[in-house]
């Protein structure tokens, strides 16, 4: 996974992201641009690449199931009535190139492409901030076009048939541990109780050690996910903790999203990293210093 156009993000000269543009994948991963590994300004990594549980989770990204029946997510594909599929129909994001380069972030452009035809173009600007010695900030936001002299339809696995699955957008794989992560929202708490929902903030905790306990407050990690924006806003989270550890923003959570030709989707998603597990009040204080900046 080499290219000469793979960057390495830095807070405060810290290195805190890695940034793959071209990935050598195989299709049925759908090539993608991903951050791996993110990391604490402690070093502690927070993100996995093509883990045994799920090969086409690649770190931090934007993927998609279901755009007009091409799959931008990998791996199999959720068909009504039938259930997973391994089917020939998946997509690549490729990096066409970058409008602006710095230590602390880039703005990209890529294509969606599949089946030898551009569906959608995208502009992405990722930047990383430095907020408190413990914590800063992934400031993430993608602008899908339709390219295409017709109206795109994108959707997922939930609106295709399969409850509970509304996954595809913004998607950060996290590290897996021998204890699954805590999950909580300014009144919420548990994997059951915040998947689906809409937040202004989900924190994803984990803890760093298989030794640690939850009286030990000052180890593990903690992701703090925001969106920036009211459209943002009204997407419901995806949220896994027991069976792997991963947070999503469902672009296409109870009915497809239509897309006309030469409209543009924006998203924006700011997540805060953080070493140890700051409690609600904290989580809350850092997300609003992060959008703010």
């Amino acid at each position: 996974m080499t290219s000469s156009d793979n960057l390495v993000l830095r807070v405060a000269g810290r290195p805190v992201g890695r940034y793959v543009t071209r990935p050598e994948l195989p299709a049925r991963l759908a090539p993608r641009p991903f951050l791996h590994p993110v990391t604490t300004l402690a070093g502690t990594a927070v993100t996995e690449v093509s883990p045994a549980d799920h090969a086409h989770h690649l770190g931090v990204g934007v993927a998609v199931p279901d755009v007009e029946g091409h799959n931008f997510w990998g791996g199999r594909t959720f068909v009504r009535d039938r259930g997973p599929a391994e089917l020939d129909n998946h997509g690549a994001q490729r990096h066409t190139g970058f409008q602006l380069r710095d230590p602390d972030g880039f703005v990209e452009e890529l294509r969606w492409v599949a089946a030898g035809t551009e569906l959608l173009r995208e502009r992405r600007t990722v930047a990383a901030t430095g907020l408190t010695a413990t914590a800063w900030a992934l400031d993430f936001t993608f602008s899908l076009t339709n390219t295409t002299p017709n109206a795109l339809s994108i959707g997922s696995p939930a609106t295709n048939g399969r409850p509970g699955a509304a996954y595809g957008g913004f998607f950060w794989r996290a590290r897996k541990e021998s204890r699954a992560p805590e999950v909580f929202t300014a009144d919420r708490e548990g994997e059951a109780e915040t998947h689906g929902t809409r937040a202004d903030w989900l924190a994803l905790a984990g803890w760093g050690s298989p030794r640690a306990s939850e009286a030990e407050r000052g180890g593990g990690w903690t992701l703090v996910f925001a969106g920036a924006t009211e459209g943002t806003r009204r997407d419901p989270w995806f949220v896994r903790a027991a069976e792997y550890p991963g947070v999503g923003s469902s672009l296409a959570h109870s009915e497809r999203l239509t897309v006309a030709p030469g409209e543009t989707v924006v998203r924006r998603i700011v997540t805060v990293v953080a070493d140890g597990r700051p409690a609600r009040d904290e989580a809350a204080a850092l997300v609003r210093k992060a959008v703010a900046q």
